[in-house]
């Protein structure tokens, strides 16, 4: 005959004793209700100093650990914030993630991350996923969504958006003034004698993208230089279409002694193209950007940029969507775009 051995109880491991106090037992060690404890847990408890030490004491000798998903039910939510961002690899939108993750996790709140890739029908379907999973608001930065899809989603639940102005009911838009930096950028070349600007566009499907051409146009118009179509070389804002630009330009044999790219990726790639051609940067053509992404600070020369503050943006939209779900609109704005003056520009090499 065989003798089965007797199951051996699995040896717990750190932490599996937390997961198995409940509020119940807390409650009876320290010799109060359940709903005592919650109240106090939850910061809402009328009661004397001696029955919170006694639940805080039993809470420390127990080991127990508040489950804020359960406790997010009970209140209707889960805690959670879902976040649309367009593609999770960019430097740009990656310190901004980084400050959204930040600001909710300090208010409590789980960000969910998935990308939408530049195209509406893949957000649409990122944020049909998020909302199945009860997320309690949707953050979108730079979203490709139509502003009617974005209120009617509004109505629904909270929502921050980046990138645009827009004004609805449970929705806040934060806004950077892509115009006025480009303006910005684009005068400081014209100050440092520069007339022959080459101006590397982004997708024009994106609203930064125009602004940023449309304030390079507007600096020009200011300033009485003529608009050359030919300055003007379509980018798609990935390191390579800058390559490709600057030696599109140089290969057509285009005059131009600057080039200003709607942001830094491209900026980074114009120096690659010039530098495989023997074109020294800023002795023969200034380089500025746009972004002032941290790597910018150490290429080869180091890059002027317009500073766009994607930690600051992301931090932004995060206490802009608590101060939603705690039920009142906040009247926080971005901060003005400013020029940060490297080695990549100079003055206009006489002809």
């Amino acid at each position: 005959m065989i003798r089965r051995a007797k199951p051996v109880p699995p040896t717990p491991v750190p932490g599996d004793q937390a997961r198995l106090v409940t509020i119940d037992m807390v409650a009876r060690a320290a010799d109060v209700s359940p709903s005592t404890v919650s109240r106090i847990l939850n910061g809402t408890a009328v009661v004397s100093a001696d029955k919170v030490k006694a639940v805080e004491q039993a809470i420390s000798d127990l080991g127990y650990v508040p489950n804020p998903v359960a406790r997010g039910l009970a209140g209707g939510r889960t805690l959670s914030v879902g976040v649309v961002t367009q593609t999770l690899d960019s430097p740009f939108y990656g310190a901004a993630l980084r400050g959204i993750e930040m600001e909710l996790l300090a208010a409590g709140y789980t960000p969910l991350f998935i990308s939408g890739h530049w195209n509406e029908r893949e957000e649409q379907h990122s944020i049909s996923v998020l909302r199945a999973r009860r997320v309690d608001g949707i953050i979108a930065l730079d979203a490709r969504l139509s502003d009617e899809a974005l209120v009617a989603l509004a109505r629904e639940l909270p929502v921050v958006v980046t990138g645009r102005g827009l004004e609805a009911p449970n929705l806040v838009s934060l806004c950077f003034d892509n115009f006025g930096g480009a303006r910005e950028a684009t005068n400081y070349l014209l100050d440092l004698g520069h007339r022959n600007i080459a101006f590397i566009t982004g997708d024009p499907q994106h609203q930064d993208a125009l602004e940023r051409q449309r304030g390079y146009l507007g600096a020009l118009a200011e300033r009485g230089v003529p608009a050359d179509a030919k300055l003007i070389i379509a980018g798609d804002y990935r390191e390579h279409s800058g390559t490709q630009a600057v030696l599109r330009l140089l290969k057509q044999g285009v005059h131009f002694t600057a080039v200003f790219a709607a942001n830094d990726q491209m900026a980074l790639g114009a120096l690659l193209g010039l530098y495989q051609r023997h074109v020294s940067v800023p002795q023969q053509v200034s380089v500025i950007g746009f972004d002032d992404l941290q790597v910018g600070q150490f290429s080869i020369p180091p890059l002027t940029s317009v500073h766009q503050p994607s930690l600051e943006t992301g931090q932004l939209a995060a206490r802009a969507m608590s101060a939603l779900l705690e039920g009142r609109r906040s009247k926080l704005r971005m901060p003005q775009p400013r020029l940060v003056v490297r080695e990549s520009t100079g003055p206009c090499p006489a002809a």
